[in-house]
């Protein structure tokens, strides 16, 4: 029998789509805390969520695993409702966002959105804070960000897993799309995860699951997978950046949607690199064509439509 994934009390998860990344509100009687804020075409829906849980209490702190746009997108918004709202950070990108710099926190290189935001303070890694009436962890868990955190729980043993565990896999190794290692740090990671040993996991997108033996193993096969064969990390990037974006979009004009796509560093950047000599446009073309098969879009020749996953 499928071990059941059990929240405590004052812990609620807001499970979002793949567009924005899942928020969890918690809350006692002393504070209330939410861990990430979805992406910035979404925060009307963030607000909604949080406002209704709230039941008119404020939003007192806002915690961000990582600095990608689909989970963090909504701290501007949520900032403005909640004035006082006090706001950490993982380290790593506090100058970036202190002096907004949207080319260095990596928005303006994968054509993403995220409006300016302000902090107030910093998720060091090997802190803890009181959140819920529980003592949680934070722990440094590069990989798919090199500064990515999660949170840990050990007195209910939950862990808030960001992108570095799903249920069936991982975020994209983004320092491998960028021409770094990672793939070591996903595993350093995933053996981290393993040693906190966690009974119940919140990751970055998906449902709340218990099969942590079970989603390392799958997580370590398409690490093996990916490092293997690297150019097949990059085509995966590449077609995920295709999908957000689509998602974003919805459905557009086929010629306009190629044109947004021809402009975005990193596409260019994955071309480059990993394109064999093909020209960007017949690149394109081979990812929409990819994304076609497998059902993540729908594309009839002159306007290309996102398919929910």
């Amino acid at each position: 029998m499928a071990a059941k994934a059990l929240l405590p009390a004052g812990v609620q998860v807001f499970e979002r789509g793949w567009l924005s990344s899942n928020n969890i509100l918690l809350c006692d009687d002393a504070s209330t805390t939410l861990v990430d804020s979805g992406y910035a075409t979404h925060a009307a829906q963030t607000l909604a969520l949080v406002e209704r849980a709230l039941g008119g209490r404020a939003l007192d702190q806002l915690v961000n695993t990582h600095l990608h746009s689909d989970h963090c997108g909504g701290n501007a918004a949520l900032q403005t409702r909640y004035p006082a709202l006090h706001t950490r950070i993982p380290p790593g990108l506090a100058e970036p966002v202190r002096n907004w710099s949207d080319a260095d926190l990596s928005y303006r290189p994968t054509g993403q959105t995220c409006p300016p935001f302000a902090i107030t303070g910093l998720l060091q890694p090997g802190s803890s804070h009181r959140w819920a009436n529980s003592e949680w962890e934070v722990h440094a868990a590069p990989g798919h960000d090199p500064h990515s955190v999660i949170l840990f729980n050990p007195e209910h043993r939950v862990l808030i897993s960001a992108d570095a565990l799903w249920e069936n896999g991982f975020g994209v190794v983004f320092p491998e799309l960028e021409g770094e290692p990672g793939f070591d740090d996903v595993a350093a990671s995933l053996e981290l995860i393993e040693r906190l040993d966690p009974h119940t996991i919140i990751p970055g997108h998906g449902p709340v699951f218990a099969d942590t033996p079970g989603a390392l193993q799958r997580a370590r096969q398409k690490l093996e997978a990916f490092a293997r064969t690297p150019d097949k990390h990059a085509r995966y990037g590449a077609k995920v950046l295709l999908k957000f974006k689509l998602q974003e979009f919805g459905r557009l004009p086929r010629a306009d949607f190629l044109r947004w796509a021809s402009g975005v560093p990193y596409l260019h950047t994955l071309h480059q690199n990993h394109g064999a000599g093909s020209l960007l446009q017949e690149w394109l073309e081979q990812m929409l064509a990819d994304l076609v098969r497998t059902g993540a879009l729908a594309d009839d020749g002159e306007t290309i439509e996102d398919v929910a996953n």
